[in-house]
């Protein structure tokens, strides 16, 4: 991976801060993208300042006009992406449920911030769908241009245990990494003849600021939910951001060069075990 321009959406979050510095160190050059510059660049200097090439750009995945700024910015300072990894993501309030199951008293319960199946906001299922799908397809537009027409060049996009099986009070998020997995395969096929591999990582559960208070309490103990999510998992832990590093080197790299339309469970066994 040295001296590979490698493009990060979402690289001021949790997974993706990991990420970057984990494909610094291999000698990479980390562009980072966030729609938060002041994110990106926390993330780009951390790498600068253990030696390593970075920058941190503002970006909207959900702009081309945006992406494109951050390409030319990009292709000024360290040059044509070989390595788009589409980080960005997220769920929405709006499109979840607030219990498993709907029951008849659900029906009669006039809290205004319950929600059931009939109450999710169209706007908010729209708003996680256009994140994930779309805001995994216009980088992919943009950057991929660079990738065509050079050699050991790759996508990794971010699914999730959510596509095999969808989990309960999350239709939307479950279905927009559903497609994202679709998408990989697609992009895999499409490409395959111009030398682009794309593959995706399927995280399992990891505590992230977008799911930490859904899962651990203020004293950061286990939820419900995430007690449930802890007993279904067989290794009985949450994935640590650290988890995601040796998959992401070798999709990355040419350890894998025969290998494309994949999607890689890292979930401590979640996706094998059936709850008895």
């Amino acid at each position: 991976m040295n001296n590979k321009v490698v493009v990060l959406t979402g690289g001021g979050g949790v997974l993706g801060r990991t990420l970057a510095i984990a494909l610094a160190k291999k000698g990479a050059k980390l562009a980072v993208l966030d729609l938060r510059k002041e994110a990106a660049e926390k993330v780009a200097e951390e790498i600068k300042q253990q030696g390593g090439t970075a920058i941190g750009v503002s970006a909207d995945v959900l702009s081309k006009k945006s992406l494109l700024e951050a390409q030319k910015e990009i292709q000024l300072k360290l040059g044509s992406c070989d390595i788009l990894i589409n980080g960005a993501g997220g769920n929405h309030p709006k499109g979840t449920t607030s219990n498993t199951h709907l029951t008849l008293e659900d029906l009669e319960n006039n809290e205004s911030d319950f929600k059931t199946f009939f109450d999710l906001d169209s706007e908010g299922i729209q708003f996680v769908f256009n994140l994930n799908f779309i805001g995994t397809l216009l980088p992919t537009q943009i950057f991929a241009k660079d990738m065509v027409g050079k050699k050991d060049c790759c996508i990794l996009n971010i699914s999730s245990m959510n596509a095999f099986t969808p989990l309960t009070k999350i239709p939307a998020y479950s279905g927009a990494k559903a497609a994202i997995s679709n998408f990989t395969q697609w992009l895999a096929v499409h490409f395959a003849k111009v030398g682009i591999r794309v593959n995706a990582l399927a995280p399992g559960f990891f505590l992230t600021d977008q799911n930490r208070a859904l899962l651990t309490d203020a004293e950061g103990n286990p939820t419900k939910r995430g007690k449930t999510i802890i007993e279904h998992t067989p290794m009985g832990r949450y994935g640590e951001p650290e988890d995601l590093i040796g998959t992401t080197e070798w999709l990355c790299g040419s350890g894998s060069k025969f290998v494309t339309g994949v999607v890689i469970p890292i979930d401590g066994g979640f996706s094998a075990f059936s709850g008895v």
